[in-house]
């Protein structure tokens, strides 16, 4: 009997359902192809609803997201929605109450993109951040003394506890464990790498730092354990991107780096991330916004929307379809697109998901 899946769909905002569209296409031919089923489910959350009703994300649709097996996300952000009231009430709301705890992001350059990094190509991008997701700055631990008066004081404090830390941590050190690539120089092993700022941020990075090695010691000796300042990664990142394997660090610096990686691997059309609670929901979503000036015009890359549910496939454990539609990609990549950048793909935006589902079918 074939394996169901129930999917939430929310398409989001701007462009996002017109990506979400091809990402669903390709969704089903994977399905079909793999012999397993997808039940979709349609959400309306995102700018629109926000602007008819005043809701974002209300507790009633967090519970409904429960009863899923992962959530596809379009975009969110509206031009007509001030900056963070989307983003707080929506995507961090999902993230804290679905405790989404790993941004799990691979920065791979496919052949055929176009990377700023002179001499590099896709033998040397190809690493993954594990990002923890739900401490931090993100808190919103802290507040305003004195506001609008010239002697305001704003604080905000980045909060961790030890569970928080080796939860992301034992993720990190089981993924590179299966995924990661030989370490260059070190032999056989693979390599985990914590980013942090131990030289400054004396208390949340000894906490981290210690974990790491503690955690490394005692279960994973096959792995190789490193350690990079939050600064040094990203002069490296661009210098010589090849050094990493995988990269393991807390809420502030992944929101940094990972963008920082998008760029690397050829900029937001391509890029791809999972919001996971291995023992729950994921949410799995473009890294790029709603590009609200393309809304409408067919010329939007979806490919970065067709990874999410790659990624998506590959977490609930369907790695066949996964792999096959990642290949599909790099095919699109090499072969077809004439640029990753919206309107000048040389093809519209669902015939870039004809030829990732054509490709798929082989």
């Amino acid at each position: 009997m074939a394996k169901s899946y129930k999917i939430a769909v929310i398409p989001g905002d701007g462009t996002g359902p017109e990506v979400t569209a091809e990402a669903v296409k390709v969704l089903k031919a994977a399905a079909d192809k793999f012999n397993f089923k997808v039940e979709l489910a349609e959400f309306d959350f995102g700018g629109e609803r926000y602007k008819r009703t005043g809701e974002t994300l209300p507790d009633s649709g967090v519970e409904e997201l429960r009863k899923f097996d992962a959530i596809l996300l379009g975009a969110i952000g509206h031009p007509d929605v001030a900056p963070g009231i989307l983003e707080k009430g929506i995507l961090l709301k999902a993230r804290f109450a679905l405790d989404q705890y790993i941004n799990l992001r691979p920065v791979k350059l496919y052949p055929g993109v176009e990377t700023p990094l002179k001499d590099k190509g896709p033998d040397d991008i190809d690493f993954v951040v594990v990002r923890e997701n739900t401490g931090d700055l993100y808190t919103g631990t802290g507040g305003f003394t004195m506001k609008g008066t010239p002697n305001e004081v704003a604080v905000q404090s980045a909060v961790y506890n030890r569970f928080q830390v080796d939860r992301c941590l034992k993720y990190a050190f089981e993924y590179t464990r299966k995924y990661g690539k030989k370490a260059r120089g070190k032999g056989d092993k693979n390599t985990l790498a914590l980013c942090g700022k131990t030289n400054v941020l004396t208390y949340i990075y000894d906490l981290w730092e210690r974990a790491f090695h503690e955690m490394g010691e005692a279960e994973y000796p096959d792995i190789v354990r490193e350690y990079y300042h939050v600064d040094a990664t990203c002069m490296w990142m661009v210098k010589n991107p090849e050094w990493f394997d995988v990269i393991v660090t807390g809420n502030m610096f992944g929101d940094i780096i990972t963008d920082l990686g998008a760029m690397v691997q050829g900029g937001m059309g391509i890029a791809a991330g999972g919001n996971i609670n291995p023992e729950g929901v994921g949410m799995f979503e473009p890294i790029g916004g709603s590009a609200p000036k393309y809304t409408g015009k067919g010329v939007i890359n979806p490919l970065a929307a067709i990874c999410a549910a790659q990624m998506m496939l590959a977490t609930l454990g369907e790695e066949k379809a996964a792999e096959k539609i990642e290949k599909s990609v790099m095919f699109v990549t090499a072969n077809k697109l004439e640029s990753m950048q919206a309107g000048k793909m040389g093809y519209s935006t669902s015939q870039v998901g004809d030829l990732v589902v054509e490709k798929l079918a082989e």
